[in-house]
This record gives structure tokens, C-alpha cells and sequence, in this order.
């Protein structure tokens, strides 16, 4: 029999939803989500119900039987200590996602609305390529903080789906190559890929800003806002991730509004628009050296790859240390199914998720 497997991958403003048989797809939705809708909800975790009958609503409307399900896969969300690949959702994990201190971000809930749905149908539940999935290189983690260690948050699922695609099309594994992958979406992370691992990552909150995130900011002036009395803890963070950006200063996130505004004259959003381009390029230089050179192409993939003149700007700046590979999309539901059908299949090993002993 066919496997149908129901691939679920929330995002900040938006439900994605597809269904896989097979090599073919049944149907795919995304479900946007205005910000009416979100403001009543003050946790992200709080989201849960309303995406969960979202999804319910799309399967009936496509007439898609649950009983024909094989499994369901949810993107993964801010889990540390975990490695790329294939996991099953415990209690444990459900936990970990729900617990108070954990980062807030809609990845959260693939889990949660994957084993809510699977539960009841007797299937497994799966994440895949978590984005805290942790490939780094030990010196990578170190930073000036010794009460601080960098970690590996960025978009491991689509990043390494478009660096195994690109190996595939050359003839080559994934682990034979060596990737530079910039995904550039609402938020921008940039990774370094080496024979098959993500050795460094510039994560979406230590890099170049995005249409809606600050990106690195001077820390001085972040410590002056924190304790300016201006702005209390969840203001700052809104302004680092959701109100930052292209958004901070120009009203939109939306690129193809402020390609627009750049076409009317407007000089402002043509600046902006030029130094986000800078700065995803000063991201992808500052990772070269970490592959000591050795880099078989970079790859620009995420939502913003569909800005040809983005894409130009970028590739001029960075074409000299590698070939530039544009490869649009987020093709995150394709890689989530892609993952979860690999472990039906015996071809990977689905590990059972625990709280880390030190998390315990």
C-alpha cells in the first residue's frame, strides 16, 4: 500500500499544510493567519487549538481520509541538544515545547498539533530536521560570554533539503559537498555545510536584518534601550523579531510591496532594500573562512529567492568565493514528508526524544 503522510509547518503568520503519496503530492494549503486573528492569543503555545481545527477544516475540505494516513510530521521547533534527522514526539518532548523558558516561535506547535492528530489514528509523529538541531563544531559554539554558548538556530530543514538537492543534481551525496545555504525568509539565517553537517550557522537574530527581524545589533544600544525605562522585556523582543527589520522602517515586510515602492522613486525603501542585500552578503563572507575556501557553490533559497533583483545584488557581491545557486522557496513540506517517508521506509532511524539530562 501507499503511504500518505500529512506534513504540518507553522509559521509566524501562516499554517502550511500538505498531504504526500507516494512521490505526488494530494494537496497542499497554506492558511494565513492576520494579525486580528493572532492578537488573542499572548503565548504562541496558546495558538494550538485555533491551527489545529485549521488544519482539520483543510483534510475535510480536500476529502482526505485521516484513516489513510501513515504518519504526520511537524516542523520542529526550539529544541536544544538534538541532532538533524528524524524524531519521534514523546511526553518528553511535548513537555520541553510547552515548558515557560523555552524560545517562543510557531515551530513550536508542529509537534504538538502532529501528535494531537496522530495520537487518536494510532500513527507515529515525527519531526524532522528540527531548526535547534545541533551540528556545530565545538570552537563555533565558544563566544566572548563565557556564561554564554552559541547555538545552532537556523533553518536546518529547508537548508539542508536544498543542499542535498543540489548535490543530487551534479551527480554527488550530500555528504561528498561543501555549502554555503543563506535561507532568506521573514527571518535570515546563514549556514555553513560540510560533508553532510552544519558546522557554524549565523542564526536569524546574530546576522543580516530580514523583513520583519533586527538581525545583529550594536549590543551597547541594546543594553541603553533595555534600561532606558522605555521599552519593557516583551516590547524589546517584538522589536528584535516581528516589528524589526524592513518592517521597523518602512511599514511593510512585504518584498514585493516595497520592490513597489522602490519602482515609484521611493529612496528610502531602495536604500533599506540595498542594505539587506549588504548585509546577507557580509553574512555568507563571514562564513567562507570556516570552509577554509572549499565551497562548491552557495545556495540562496527561502521565499525572498523569488526577488530576481535581490538575487543579483546579492550574487555580485559574493560570486567570487563560490557559484551562486538560486533556488527559491521555503520547500519545507516537501522536505518534511521527504524525511518522515525515509524513516517508513527503513532508510533512517526516527531516535525517541528525551530531556536532556542537563535540561532534567
Amino acid at each position: 500500500m501507499s503511504d500518505q503522510i500529512l506534513a504540518i509547518n507553522p509559521g509566524s503568520t501562516s499554517t502550511k499544510i500538505a498531504v504526500y503519496e507516494d512521490d505526488g503530492v494530494v494537496f497542499t494549503e497554506s492558511v494565513t493567519h492576520s494579525a486580528e486573528e493572532l492578537k488573542h492569543y499572548e503565548r504562541v503555545a496558546d495558538q494550538f487549538g485555533m491551527r489545529r481545527e485549521h488544519i482539520l477544516n483543510a483534510m475535510k475540505a480536500h476529502q482526505v481520509n485521516m484513516e489513510d494516513l501513515s504518519a504526520i510530521v511537524g516542523r520542529g521547533g526550539q529544541l536544544t541538544g538534538i541532532h538533524a534527522g528524524g524524531y519521534l514526539v514523546t511526553e518528553d518532548m511535548k513537555k520541553t515545547l510547552l515548558a515557560p523558558g523555552i524560545l517562543e516561535h510557531a515551530s513550536n506547535l508542529g509537534a504538538l498539533i502532529a501528535d494531537a492528530i496522530a495520537a487518536p489514528l494510532g500513527i507515529p509523529a515525527y519531526i524532522y530536521d528540527a531548526v535547534g538541531a545541533d551540528e556545530l563544531s565545538e570552537i563555533a559554539k565558544i563566544t566572548g560570554f563565557p556564561e554564554v554558548s552559541r547555538k545552532s538556530f537556523c533553518h536546518v530543514l529547508n537548508s539542508k533539503a536544498m543542499a542535498r538537492k543540489a548535490a543530487a543534481e551534479v551527480g554527488k551525496s550530500y555528504q561528498e559537498m561543501n555549502f554555503i545555504v543563506a535561507h532568506l525568509g521573514g527571518g535570515i539565517s546563514v549556514s555553513a555545510h560540510e560533508k553532510g553537517r552544519i558546522v557554524d550557522v549565523i542564526s536569524a537574530d546574530g546576522g543580516p536584518f530580514s523583513p520583519e527581524r533586527s538581525g545583529s545589533i550594536p549590543l551597547n544600544d541594546i543594553v541603553d534601550m533595555c534600561y532606558s525605562g522605555l521599552y519593557d522585556k516583551k516590547e524589546i523582543k517584538k522589536k528584535i523579531a516581528g516589528n524589526g527589520g524592513m518592517k521597523a522602517y518602512l511599514g511593510t515586510a512585504d518584498c514585493i510591496e516595497i520592490e513597489a515602492m522602490i519602482a515609484k522613486g521611493d529612496e528610502l525603501a531602495k536604500k533599506i532594500y540595498d542594505a539587506q542585500a549588504y548585509q546577507i552578503a557580509k553574512g555568507i563572507g563571514e562564513l567562507s573562512p570556516v570552509l577554509k575556501g572549499q565551497i562548491d557553490a552557495i545556495i540562496l533559497t527561502g521565499g525572498i529567492a523569488y526577488a530576481r533583483n535581490m538575487m543579483e545584488k546579492i550574487s555580485a557581491y559574493v560570486s567570487f568565493i563560490a557559484p551562486v545557486k538560486v533556488m527559491p522557496g521555503e520547500n519545507e513540506l516537501e522536505s518534511l514528508a521527504a524525511g518522515a517517508r525515509r524513516i517508513l521506509n527503513g532508510e533512517e532511524k526516527a531516535v525517541a526524544y528525551q530531556i536532556p539530562i542537563e535540561q532534567r
